[in-house]
């Protein structure tokens, strides 16, 4: 719906924000924005690059006005923006990458559009960020964490950090306003994408991978896949399942190498939708004519 107080160019690239996680509301990407000016300021410029770039392109190539306005042609951009300025030193080659991936992010998002048109088709979440990061990040190194014994004050904070990672932040506060746009935009989302980030930093705790815990490394997958499969209010069983696949599958990019991203929430919730496509088939199957 049109909000008659915000410009459309405005409105857009602010759901654009608000998509990163699978929310259409402006509040929560303004809140998005100001998690990002205080969690990690330097970034902020290649995430409003990022989603400028995916909404303009979206815009001269004549993308359906509803689908731009719904921010799904920004936010693979703005989380490009933020990995590019996270990673490269900054030069006069930064904003034209940026601008690039961008729009590209955009283009590859349309075509999935075009094609999974049908209601269990699976959608492109965050595929076009995940592939195009591999591209530009390449394989990573390992890495240990040092970290002294965790206070409970860090604990508790923890989910709020994960959710933070979603954009590649790791102050609890910036997690905390992120967690509060949700809430204006979604209770229901909102409370089970903590459950995911806690349930996230439960099992680092478990395995005895506290830095990673308090870090948010375990977590910001399990919110999303729990984000985006909790839209069916009748099935309870889809985010838990999508929580515990992206704990499972989180693992398997570190011994890839492959910095996870948001890949294993983007896997967890296709195999949740397949696996629910493929138990319809196998239901509805004895009443089809041979």
């Amino acid at each position: 719906m049109h909000n008659p107080t915000c410009p459309d160019w405005a409105e857009a690239l602010l759901n654009g924000f608000s998509q990163i996680f699978l929310q259409r509301q402006p509040l929560c990407g303004l809140l998005c924005l100001l998690a990002i000016l205080i969690g990690a300021p330097a970034l902020f410029g290649g995430a409003l690059l990022g989603g400028v770039a995916g909404l303009l392109t979206a815009q001269r190539r004549g993308y359906p006005k509803a689908e731009r306005q719904a921010g799904l042609y920004s936010y693979n951009g703005v989380l490009l923006g933020l990995l590019i300025s996270q990673h490269f030193a900054w030069s006069a080659l930064l904003p034209p990458l940026i601008l690039a991936c961008g729009g590209l992010s955009a283009m590859l998002t349309r075509q999935w559009l075009k094609h999974a048109t049908a209601p269990h088709d699976l959608p492109a979440y965050t595929a076009p960020f995940v592939g195009l990061g591999w591209l530009l990040v390449g394989t990573v190194p390992d890495s240990t964490f040092t970290l002294t014994e965790p206070d409970t004050l860090d604990v508790l904070t923890a989910p709020f950090t994960g959710l933070a990672q979603i954009m590649l932040l790791d102050r609890p506060m910036a997690g905390a306003l992120i967690a509060l746009g949700l809430l204006l935009a979604n209770r229901r989302a909102a409370l089970w994408a903590l459950t995911g980030a806690a349930t996230g930093v439960l099992i680092a705790l478990w395995l005895d991978e506290p830095a990673s815990a308090l870090l948010g490394l375990h977590s910001y997958n399990p919110a999303l896949a729990a984000l985006a499969l909790s839209q069916s209010c009748r099935r309870p069983w889809q985010p838990l399942l999508g929580i515990l696949l992206a704990v499972i599958l989180t693992p398997g990019f570190t011994a890839l190498h492959l910095p996870a991203l948001t890949a294993p929430f983007v896997l967890a919730c296709w195999l949740v939708h397949a696996s629910q496509r493929m138990f319809k088939a196998r239901v509805d199957s004895p009443f089809e004519s041979p």
